[in-house]
């Protein structure tokens, strides 16, 4: 098994009195914690782009891409423990402890190590019941992004850590301060400077990128800077709100020659973002005028009339080569994400590439929910095809489609003629078909063919057109004309990653089951860290089942219900791979899951009617494997 190491913000959670609690009362309290998970905890913790690492008994791991987003999440989830089981007395409520830390992890597939976990531990032990402690390294790289108070408990001795560890206690309720002013609280801290406080107050975030989909931004305005190399204009320039410029990767190699592969990176991904069509990319020739200058983001937002900023660094040590790369809001000099890559040397073009790409979708998504989540009294298309992306690229829910649809709905009723509209709209609505996501499938795929035509009618040469026809083939059950118009979409744009999953299961359900695992993990690979990206370890567990490989299969839907547990065919698939191994309790609580967010679940006569049993292998092997599990699970035949 493959380990790796990354930076990442750690939430670790217990509950109080956990051993006394189940004493009294050993299965209410497991029904009791159980439900405190899945009805707040597990939902606060997709909402905040996070993921469970593992449940720990008395509570539960965490990891986050953003150390902002890990608070807030610790401060809601706290808030709501405070507001349930009124009807319990006070003694008996559960209340957890909770810890965050950032740290560098060792990160495998199920679990993740390194003191950046130990230290989160610790600080959970020291935090009060229905209290939340973190680490000083957290309170500095948050600064004043979360309206909550911190409140200073010093540094502190904890187990197994070589050095003290500075302890903030975090108050869950946003202060008065904040709220009348917008403007959070200052709480003094212990030992520091003004210059130190003011210091971390603008540092910003620096942690592991979320991979994502791509963005569709607005066209480029009159006020783009027209002549190339220019490197300061007289008067600021408006900027556009998807607007970029990738300054010069750094090369901190001892070789000089090793400049070319970092100029690699920065002319690829320079030429990624800019296939994008109606994005705003400063060109690589005025990029490299600040080439081994000092980096003053606000001042290169100005210049150049551009809203973010892209630096990195690269460094070759023998056949290792390290790549970062960092976003910054070009307004307010905040790190908005950053990203490490360790690669053996190997392929350097193949390196190159894998890189760019990565690079490239984590930029558009990060880019894209910045931009969704500025307010506006009056929100255009754009605005509307933002935030309905934005949504689209968090978990996958009923709630979730069903909010999407609507806001593209509103771009359409805007401007009915935007291409960009109208294929993200049908998008939406053949995932609420292929994901069983209630509504009207018929009427659905119907509107959905309709709106993926215009949009190709409209540009013909659009990745995302593209990508909309490819979505309403395969929810048609048409998968290898669909596979067409899947690479067709690479073609178009190489980055978008969701494009490799469906073509993976569109090879499956053809009968060519052998193929089809690479393409999910290729997407997989291409974006890690997707909201989104829990119906893909979900394919490979069905793909594995269907081969009777039963215990990888029950790893791969695991993982996708600890991403995401409100896909109801992840439990279906999981209840079917308990009764193949004879684990009847857990089949049986699977299959309940499954049948209360899904009643296509309540008999196998329902099951027999999914389009992907229309292949007779596939059919066979289904037969054999998913059909008996279900049977062995409870499921009853009508």
């Amino acid at each position: 098994m493959t380990a790796t190491r990354r930076l990442a913000a750690i939430l670790a959670a217990d509950v109080e009195g956990y051993s006394r609690l189940m004493g009294e009362d050993e299965e209410g309290t497991h029904e009791r914690l159980r439900a405190h998970l899945r009805e707040l905890v597990e939902p606060k913790i997709a909402e905040h782009r996070g993921r469970i690492v593992k449940n720990t008994g008395d509570g539960f791991l965490a990891e986050f891409p953003s150390v902002v987003d890990a608070v807030r999440c610790a401060a809601e989830v706290q808030r709501g423990m405070a507001e349930r089981e009124p009807e319990e007395p006070e003694e008996r409520r559960i209340r957890f402890r909770i810890g965050v830390n950032l740290g560098d992890v060792i990160a495998e597939e199920h679990d993740i190590f390194g003191d950046g976990v130990n230290v989160a531990a610790r600080l959970e032990a020291l935090a009060e019941p229905g209290g939340t402690c973190v680490s000083g390294t957290v309170r500095d790289h948050v600064g004043d992004r979360v309206p909550y108070a911190f409140e200073d408990k010093g540094e502190q001795t904890v187990k197994n850590i070589a050095r003290p560890v500075r302890v903030y206690a975090l108050h869950s309720e946003p202060n008065a301060a904040t709220r009348s002013t917008g403007v959070p609280l200052a709480v003094p801290r212990r030992g520091r400077t003004a210059p130190a406080a003011i210091a971390a107050a603008i540092i910003g975030v620096l942690v592991v990128g979320a991979g994502g989909w791509w963005f569709w931004p607005a066209t480029r305005p009159a006020s783009t800077p027209a002549v190339a190399g220019a490197t300061s204009i007289a008067q600021p320039l408006t900027a556009p709100r998807l607007s970029i410029v990738v300054l010069p990767f750094a090369n901190l190699s001892n070789d000089p020659d090793q400049q070319y592969f970092a100029d690699g990176v920065t002319e690829d991904v320079t030429t990624d973002l800019s296939r994008i069509a109606d994005m705003f990319v400063i060109s690589r020739n005025t990029a490299l005028t600040y080439r081994n200058k000092p980096v003053d983001t606000k001042q290169i937002g100005r210049e150049l009339g551009v809203r973010y900023v892209l630096e990195g660094s690269v460094q070759r040590s023998g056949n290792q080569l390290r790549v970062t790369a960092q976003l910054i809001d070009a307004e307010n000099d905040a790190h908005l994400w950053a990203e490490r890559f360790d690669r053996l040397t190997g392929d350097l073009f193949a390196l190159q590439d894998e890189i760019t790409n990565r690079i490239a979708i984590a930029l558009n998504l990060e880019i894209a929910r910045r931009e969704a989540a500025r307010p506006t009294d009056n929100p255009d298309v754009l605005d509307y095809v933002l935030r309905g992306r934005a949504i689209l690229t968090g978990p996958v829910s009923k709630e979730n489609t069903d909010e999407a649809i609507t806001l593209f709905d509103s771009a359409l009723a805007l401007d009915p003629h935007s291409y960009d509209a109208a294929a993200w709209a049908a998008i939406a609505l053949t995932v609420r078909v292929t994901d069983e996501l209630g509504g009207s499938p018929d009427l659905d795929l119907k509107r959905a063919e309709e709106l993926a035509g215009q949009a190709l009618r409209t540009a013909p040469n659009s990745a995302i057109a593209h990508y909309a026809k490819a979505q309403v083939l395969r929810a048609q059950s048409r998968f290898s004309e669909a596979i067409s118009e899947y690479q067709e979409t690479i073609a178009l744009d190489r980055s978008r990653a969701p494009a490799y999953a469906h073509i993976g299961w569109c090879k499956f359900v053809t009968g060519s089951v052998d193929e089809a695992i690479p393409y999910f993990e290729q997407a997989i690979r291409l974006s890690p860290h997707l909201p989104g990206v829990a119906p893909w370890h979900a394919r490979i567990g069905i793909i594995q089942l269907v081969q009777s490989q039963i215990d990888q299969a029950i790893a791969s839907l695991e993982k996708a219900r600890s991403e995401n547990a409100r896909l109801p065919f992840v439990h279906a698939y999981l209840a079917a791979a308990y009764g193949l191994k004879g684990q009847s309790e857990r089949a049986r609580g699977e299959l309940a899951e499954a049948r209360r967010l899904d009643s296509t679940y309540s008999s196998l006569a329902n099951i027999g009617k999914s389009t992907w049993f229309e292949n007779p292998k596939i059919r066979t092997l289904a037969e054999t494997t998913y059909i008996s599990g279900l049977r062995k699970a409870g499921m009853p035949e009508e």
